[in-house]
């Protein structure tokens, strides 16, 4: 059957140089043979090398185009295999512009996969090749000008497509990560059309996952709850389809941080319990797990609960094996620290302003002071908000010049950065600080100076 590798190999190269033979007569170069029968010249290149199988339906348009008198055919033999029902959206209406040019906004592009957890999702961690940015352009104007899924771009375009998910989620740290939002929504109504318009590929299923869960975070960030919400529920529909329990959890753990800003207890609970079921094997997801479990419950006041899940969540890290460091290397060495210090921090905080728990508050201002020493340079968002909420911390242990003293330095820019996650701490400590210090000058001066901002989303 023509498209499946695994049937007589050893013919390829025979047809690729009969079919080089065949262009070559008929004056056409790799990429005008390419045009007229709608695949990308890169594949025409490996077919007449003898090291892709024709897609099915291929041959029969390279026979006529090259007038080949039926031998192109005749090398193939197997029948063209019918393709399956296709497999409909499951949101009809997603966020996000849908037409135009793919917009891409990269600072740096890698020449081989895996880049940091992200790998080929056809091949694993197998060092695949990745297209260069011009070719990548190339790849995603096909797929953008096409009502149906172009054929021979695999699997280059998948490669592209991982490159991108990995550098897309880079940029989402850091101070930029407004401009990657239209690149970001693009690529996941791409691959939504392409999985309406036939077969859907299991590779970009998982990579929608991945995209969706990065502008889920960003229209969070722009205090777009419900489009965020949006994006995640189409992430994790494409994540149970593929089986993805890495997705599946990241996903979830949004969905946590979203609860939170919304004080729903409930559901970042529940969110934390789904993390716990998705994978009882991957100590990296169960950490994860412990972690959105500890800030549930330090909502509820329950200190104990989240105590229990903090030193498990530690615990876990520190038991990290070969799988775990090869899916989530982000939570191993100072990355890991910081994500449990900072998510410690603000459990502990939570729980000290629910129950007044002054050496919770201490404790807090100790673990978050540790994680924001941890923050690298390039993830400024993450150490504004990190500062903001150490001082909160120490307003709720009782030291308002302390709290004051910590954020001065960062108000405008905290209050500027338009983050939900800064804006609902911002407006966390100023209420507490105006509503027991209010009479103290550097507290109104400070309150003045975030008040136009820090009222939550």
């Amino acid at each position: 059957m023509a498209g499946d590798a695994t049937r007589d190999p050893t013919r390829w190269p025979e047809f690729g140089r009969r079919m080089r033979q065949w262009r070559r007569r008929a004056g056409l170069t790799q990429a005008q043979l390419g045009t007229r029968v709608g695949y990308h010249h890169s594949l025409i290149s490996k077919l007449e090398s003898g090291v892709r199988v024709p897609p099915a339906g291929l041959v029969k348009a390279l026979d006529a185009l090259l007038g080949a008198d039926g031998e192109l055919v005749e090398l193939c033999r197997e029948p063209a295999r019918e393709p399956d029902p296709p497999l409909r959206t499951l949101l009809s209406v997603l966020p996000g512009a849908t037409g135009g040019v793919a917009p891409l906004a990269v600072r740096s592009w890698p020449e081989t996969l895996p880049v940091t957890d992200v790998g080929c999702p056809l091949h694993g961690p197998a060092g695949c090749e990745v297209p260069d940015l011009a070719t990548t352009r190339d790849l995603l104007a096909l797929v953008g000008d096409s009502r149906t899924a172009p054929r021979g771009l695999e699997p280059d375009l998948t490669h592209a497509l991982a490159a991108l998910r990995a550098e897309y989620a880079r940029l989402g740290l850091e101070s930029r990560s407004a401009a990657i939002l239209p690149g970001v929504e693009w690529l996941l109504h791409t691959l939504s059309r392409l999985g309406d318009a036939g077969e859907p590929s299991p590779a970009h299923l998982r990579l929608a996952a991945h995209f969706a869960a990065i502008a889920g975070r960003l229209r969070m960030h722009r205090g777009q709850h419900a489009l965020g919400m949006a994006w995640f529920g189409h992430g994790l529909a494409r994540a149970d389809l593929t089986g993805d329990v890495g997705a599946r959890v990241r996903l979830l753990a949004e969905v946590s941080t979203l609860a939170r800003l919304e004080d729903d207890a409930d559901t970042a609970l529940a969110c934390g319990r789904a993390m716990a079921a998705a994978d009882q094997d991957r100590v990296w997801t169960r950490a994860l797990a412990d972690l959105a479990l500890a800030r549930g419950h330090a909502l509820v006041g329950a200190g104990a609960e989240c105590l229990r899940h903090l030193d498990a969540a530690e615990a876990g890290l520190a038991r990290f094996g070969e799988l775990d460091h090869r899916e989530a290397p982000w939570l191993a060495g100072d990355l890991g620290r910081l994500r449990l210090d900072a998510a410690a921090g603000g459990a502990l905080r939570d729980l000290a302003a629910h129950t007044g728990d002054r050496a919770a508050a201490r404790r807090a201002t100790r673990v978050t002071e540790e994680a924001v020493g941890l923050v690298p340079e390039p993830m400024r968002p993450a150490r504004l908000l990190l500062l903001v909420r150490l001082a909160d911390a120490h307003a709720c242990a009782g030291e308002p010049d302390a709290a004051v003293a910590v954020v001065a330095p960062v108000a405008e820019e905290a209050a500027a950065a338009g983050r939900s996650t800064i804006t609902a701490e911002l407006a966390k400590l100023r209420a507490r600080l105006t509503r027991d210090w209010g009479d103290a000058r550097a507290v109104r001066v400070l309150a003045e100076r975030v008040g136009g901002h820090s009222r939550t989303p």
